[in-house]
């Protein structure tokens, strides 16, 4: 396993792009550190997040002041009941020739918000599938390619279950992460009230530009990862599944289903850009550790029973950890 000098140039750079980044997001995103670091994490490992948490924690300005600190193209879709696959995609019109022209929707961007994206059906729900997984859509019969790099960063409120129709689970294992956003702590709440309430107004600069980030993702798959890493994150992923040689008596008295093979991409990708942020050339097992609550979170199943007893997700996480 070698690591190239220029690699090495490269992955130092990384890191100090990371740092840069960060304390850009911070101007205007008071605390919230670990959720930021991940996102950021998400973006350099190309990679779409869920963002969870009840409404008013800067959820949407986050994505908004990532997307200014990355100098990237910026669409808000608020997903509604009423919404429909054309809102997002786009629709053939006919022109002034009566020629059928494509007009492009809010998909055709490089950092997608998906507002609220449980409040609209499975049908529209369904119309992010193709764009999130393969990076194109199909309209009228069309192949279009969508912009480079393309994310979709959702959010989603917690609390408020009435008139909400829960995601798929073909959905929610095309998010990398699953982020969830808690409240500031006393202090953080403070300083946001008196930045927010005063005529302080913060501007991000662009700190990265778009073939950057490219460039970055694709220094991130050269990363050299241990065979034994590998085959952790794969046996920590097969621990997950009721019906696995692998899995311990909890997973199987408190799941109906486990995470699937692409959680096990997901650990070794993130694992090599946590290393790298960290100033490390391959990840070890503490770099898959440390990534693992935000994959696995919503890609495993509780029954009745871890319902009854409450068993939470974390908890699950933690003693296969």
């Amino acid at each position: 396993m070698v690591v190239k000098n220029d690699e090495v140039i490269q992955l130092d750079e990384l890191k100090i792009q990371f740092t840069t980044l960060k304390n850009e997001i911070a101007k205007v995103i008071v605390g919230q550190d670990r959720v930021v670091e991940e996102l950021i994490l998400s973006i350099f490992c190309k990679g779409h997040v869920l963002l969870v948490g009840v409404p008013g924690l800067a959820k949407t300005l986050l994505v908004k002041t990532i997307s200014e600190a990355l100098g990237l193209n910026f669409s808000r879709i608020q997903f509604t009941p009423d919404l429909m696959p054309s809102d997002i995609i786009g629709a053939d019109i006919l022109d002034e020739n009566r020629n059928f022209k494509f007009i492009k929707g809010p998909i055709f961007s490089n950092i997608i918000l998906a507002d609220e994206i449980n409040r609209t059906p499975p049908k529209t729900q369904a119309a992010l599938l193709e764009a999130m997984q393969e990076r194109s859509v199909t309209a009228g019969g069309n192949h279009y390619e969508l912009d480079n790099p393309f994310f979709v960063l959702a959010t989603q409120n917690p609390i408020e279950q009435e008139g909400t129709y829960p995601l798929p689970e073909a959905q929610l294992d095309r998010f990398m992460f699953n982020l969830k956003v808690d409240y500031p702590s006393f202090d953080e709440e403070v300083d946001i009230v008196k930045n927010t309430t005063s005529d302080i107004n913060n501007t991000v600069s662009e700190v990265l530009s778009s073939s950057e980030i490219l460039k970055i993702q694709n220094l991130i798959r050269q990363i050299p990862v241990a065979d034994n890493v590998v085959e952790y994150a794969v046996k920590l992923v097969a621990k997950t599944r009721p019906d696995s040689d692998f899995a311990p008596d909890d997973i199987k008295k408190y799941l109906s289903w486990g995470a699937g093979p692409r959680a096990s991409q997901f650990l070794v990708l993130a694992a090599k850009c946590h290393a790298a942020i960290n100033g490390k050339y391959s990840p070890d097992i503490e770099d898959v550790k440390a990534i693992s609550y935000p994959i696995l979170r919503h890609r495993i199943v509780r029954n009745y029973k871890a319902e009854a007893e409450g068993m939470s997700v974390e908890k699950l996480i933690h003693s296969l950890l």
